[in-house]
């Protein structure tokens, strides 16, 4: 099992894992070619500073992902944040430790660039998720909100 940042190559192996879930499959169009919208939306991601996807991979096989974005503030004496989206663990691959040391990482990454929070969202319904994020220490600390556009 390896960490690294996703490359454009990884992209097919990303969506997959995103659509894999009750939610997921609702909301992705997982097919072959991927719609370009998201090859697009992974350069954008390259392009910003401090933004990256990490991918949990075995024997060169993508088994788990998450988008790990820095981002720099001025409030709290110009504190740093990190916020986590987009976690995803294969199927097969649940049960075995796979997102405990994904999270490591993204938390050993986050103490690397000096933040001093980590954050996420997470959907209501994800009550395994919940439970998951709770075990590092997160606290639903905040009401979140949204305006789709």
């Amino acid at each position: 099992m390896n960490f690294r940042k996703a490359t454009k190559d990884d992209v097919q192996a990303i969506v997959r894992l995103l659509a894999d879930d009750e939610l997921g499959e609702k909301r992705e169009n997982y097919k072959n070619p991927l719609p370009n919208e998201y090859y697009d939306a992974f350069a954008d991601i390259e392009a910003q500073n401090g933004n990256q996807v990490l991918l949990v991979v075995d024997n060169q096989t993508v088994i788990g992902c998450l988008q790990l974005t820095i981002i720099p503030g001025l409030a709290q004496l110009g504190m740093k944040r990190a916020q986590i989206e987009g976690v995803r663990v294969d199927k097969s691959y649940r049960g075995k430790g796979i997102g405990e040391a994904l999270f490591q990482e993204a938390i050993r990454i986050a103490k690397e660039a000096k933040c001093r929070i980590v954050q996420l969202s997470t959907d209501k319904q994800r009550k395994d998720a919940h439970r998951f994020y709770e075990r590092f220490g997160f606290v639903a600390s905040h009401e979140g909100m949204k305006l789709h556009l």
